[in-house]
């Protein structure tokens, strides 16, 4: 007999929670965006260069983690090395180019584009891992796009450099999903968390060499909240997840973008354009969809497993 599919919340008040870890989270995840954005805008002093921006990401991300690693006394030997590497140079190129972006367009318009990386992912996933796709995923990813269109408005004279630099940055991060997923085969996550931000790190020193100036006090305190907020929130989504199944928590996830929105609102007085809350909800939308049907079909991989 096949077992029965998980359910979506595991425990009696597990789901009030949950949502309420992945609010947090979610604060976070933005929280982690504005900060860089503060720096890499000029809001802090001198506009620092996204390089910068994103070695302190990953520098401050693995001194977090390390302590965790050595409570738990985890080993790296045997670590797909080439996998964390390939994981790296997309996840860093996307993580710059999306701290390039929110430093020239709206955070929240940033941030929804981003959110097209599971549409590129589960097309580089078809290409590259010969997952099968049905009609609703190829539906949802169409839906995403056109709020994508809507954000990015190609031909309206008033496109910006920094929503196509957001757009290369969410197929960036999907290429950077695909690793993860095929590092996930055989990785615990703490480990994978350990090798990517260590291979990250190095990376992004290598490139801040070129551009490197002495970071104020303000400054460094701004690249460790980067760094912070994001092992944060991935913490935070990963105890979610022990607690509740992803498809109830994933869509969740995407209230980053009211989040962003309040933030550019608060602190740089900026108000999206309406055409602007149309794309962005016709991503979150589709990536929604797409979330709820990937972990549908997870799970009826496991039981059939």
């Amino acid at each position: 007999m096949k077992p029965a599919a998980l359910p979506l919340v595991a425990a009696p008040g597990a789901a009030i929670r949950a949502a309420l870890m992945m609010a947090v989270c979610c604060a976070c995840v933005a929280g982690s965006t504005f900060f860089a954005k503060m720096l890499g805008s000029g809001a802090a002093g001198e506009p620092m260069h996204p390089f910068m921006v994103v070695f302190g990401r990953y520098l401050f991300a693995l001194v977090a983690i390390l302590p965790f690693a050595l409570h738990a006394r985890e080993r790296m030997e045997g670590s797909p090395w080439r996998l964390y590497i390939g994981r790296s140079i997309f996840g860093t190129a996307g993580v710059a180019g999306l701290f390039t972006a929110v430093a020239m367009i709206p955070l929240a318009d940033a941030t929804a584009i981003s959110f097209l990386n599971p549409v590129f992912a589960m097309i580089l996933a078809v290409l590259f891992l010969g997952e099968r796709v049905g009609r609703w995923r190829w539906g949802a990813a169409a839906v995403s796009l056109a709020g994508g269109v809507l954000v990015i408005r190609p031909g309206a004279g008033t496109m910006e450099p920094g929503a196509l630099i957001a757009l290369a940055a969410a197929v960036f991060i999907a290429a950077e999903i695909i690793f993860t997923k095929v590092i996930a085969r055989t990785e615990s996550v703490l480990r994978g968390l350990i090798g990517v931000n260590l291979v990250s790190t190095i990376i992004t020193f290598v490139a801040a060499m070129f551009v490197w100036r002495a970071p104020t006090a303000q400054e460094w305190m701004l690249m460790a909240a980067v760094g912070w907020a994001m092992v944060a929130a991935q913490t935070l989504f990963m105890s979610t997840l022990r607690i509740v199944d992803s498809s109830f928590a994933t869509p969740f996830f995407y209230g980053t973008l009211l989040f962003a929105a309040l933030y550019d609102a608060l602190w740089f007085g900026v108000i999206p354009a309406p055409l602007s809350f149309l794309g962005a909800a016709l991503i979150v939308i589709g990536a929604v969809v797409l979330a709820v049907r990937e972990a549908r079909a997870q799970r009826v991989r496991a039981a059939a497993g």
